[in-house]
């Protein structure tokens, strides 16, 4: 399947609303800011336009569904955004400017894995299922390295399902997460929402 239907894509969205919610309120303890995240668009992408909105560099978060689910999806965050978010957990008051060191990638780590902790809690409510998953990878990526993709999700798969996300921190942040993941995967979540919803025990 190369494609997802309107109603697919719906459901994605409404999935990731939910999921990033409970994220968005964990993350603004860490950051002693209000966040909201919010989701704009579901759409299919192929590989080679995947970091088309980024430049030079950005932050690879590899997250590994344990439990409950079968595979793992990417996040996708701006350099400066990871510096921010790593000065305000320091009480710092959110200076984005400078590169990303290993101080940076082990606070971003330490923030997505709480953050995805609070959203499997979600998936795992939304599928009526246990879902689980081990702590994210995180790396720095050269955004001409097209090549990582087959690295990340372990096939040569050309297309995503690329979910984008409006994120706000406070006064401080006003940017776009992003998050890929196969697109089998969107299907088998889709499918199981599905059937959680039509036994009427969601919705």
């Amino acid at each position: 399947m190369s494609e997802l239907t309107n109603e697919q894509k719906d459901i994605l969205g409404e999935i990731a609303n939910i999921s990033m919610g409970n994220a968005a309120t964990n993350l603004s303890m860490m950051v002693n800011n209000p966040v909201n995240i919010t989701t704009p668009g579901v759409s299919i992408i192929s590989r080679s336009n995947a970091l088309d909105d980024y430049q030079n560099t950005c932050i690879f978060v590899q997250i590994h569904y344990v439990k409950g689910l079968d595979g793992n999806n990417v996040f996708i965050l701006q350099e400066p955004d990871v510096i921010a978010i790593t000065d305000l957990m320091m009480g710092g008051p959110g200076n984005s400017e400078g590169e990303v060191d290993d101080m940076h990638m082990s606070a971003i780590s330490e923030a997505m894995n709480q953050m995805m902790g609070a959203s499997a809690s979600s998936l795992a409510t939304l599928l009526d299922r246990m879902v689980d998953i081990s702590p994210p990878d995180v790396c720095k990526i050269d955004v001409d390295s097209v090549k990582v993709f087959e690295k990340i999700f372990d096939s040569n798969t050309e297309q995503f399902v690329k979910v984008a996300f409006k994120m706000d921190i406070g006064d401080l942040i006003h940017s776009t997460m992003v998050q890929l993941y196969p697109i089998p995967f969107a299907v088998e979540m889709c499918d199981k929402f599905s059937i959680k919803k039509k036994a009427g025990q969601y919705g």
